[in-house]
């Protein structure tokens, strides 16, 4: 159950909006856009096949739609107190952060404001703001980790994820000795093997870092307190690893003695 909205602009101001709390003035009287947004599919026909072959998917874009009832009491503010304030987190074009805090997760999504109308004249104003936010997935506010080290047998290490979407990760590599190549295998809910493979010259006190969040992409070495890109190092023929809801089992394999590995990722969730 939605119990709180919170607001965060550009310039870090807050603007809190509880479920059943008037004293400022806001009634959150309703949010629509929190389902799952709808898919592009893309599919292709070929002569004398039945149907159409699926090629790829993605998600649209999210467009979520508030509507704020003014409630002034009139001894300290005023209809156009309100409006102002207001106009301090949705003016058209800005960017805001939505947390969204429920009773089990707290999620944030971010968005830019298409629209605000707020009309002066009538018996019972009310603001309605369209937001639409390009990355519609909303993200758990606390991220989660796990550490193991690298091997060369079959072990693998479990993350449960959680969220309702598929998710990059964050993969951090301290290299304690000199090592020419490893491999991320992602074994997803479905069994499927997704391998990684990684091959470039490391030596003790490297940190890799490899980012498989789809539009982040990217793989570092650093080195020295010097950060250079590696991303030749990944196979061109690699599964950047991406985290499915359920059990995903990860397998680093590395010839000779482990070396210390973290992952970081984020639950996301399609809707709310």
């Amino acid at each position: 159950m939605l119990e709180t909205l919170e607001v965060r602009n550009a310039q870090g101001a807050l603007l809190s909006f509880p479920l059943e709390d008037v004293s400022d003035g806001f009634v959150l009287a309703d949010i629509q856009g929190l389902e799952p947004v709808d898919a592009t599919l893309v599919s292709s026909s070929f002569a004398n096949m039945d149907g159409e072959q699926y090629h790829s998917s993605r998600r649209a874009k999210r467009n979520i739609l508030l509507k704020i009832e003014l409630k002034p009491d009139f001894v300290i503010d005023s209809v156009r107190d309100l409006r102002k304030r207001l106009y301090e987190f949705f003016m058209p074009k800005t960017e805001v952060q939505l947390r969204f805090i429920l009773d089990d997760v707290t999620v944030n999504i971010m968005g830019r404001i298409e629209t605000f109308a707020c009309p002066l004249f009538v018996r019972d104003p009310e603001a309605n703001i369209s937001l639409l936010c390009f990355d519609s997935d909303f993200v758990d506010l606390t991220p989660s980790m796990v550490a193991d080290l690298t091997t060369s047998t079959p072990t693998e290490t479990l993350i449960p994820y959680e969220g309702t979407v598929e998710s990059g990760i964050t993969f951090i590599l301290n290299v304690d000795r000199v090592l020419g190549s490893f491999d991320i295998e992602h074994r997803g809910p479905d069994g499927v093997v997704r391998p990684l493979s990684f091959v470039s010259s490391l030596i003790a006190g490297d940190v890799v870092t490899i980012n498989t969040r789809s539009g982040e992409k990217i793989a570092t070495r650093t080195r020295a307190g010097i950060t250079t890109s590696l991303a030749y190092a990944v196979s061109p023929i690699s599964k950047w690893t991406e985290l499915a809801q359920g059990e995903n089992y990860i397998r680093v394999y590395a010839t000779g003695a482990g070396i210390p590995f973290e992952i970081h990722y984020e639950n996301r969730y399609g809707g709310l």
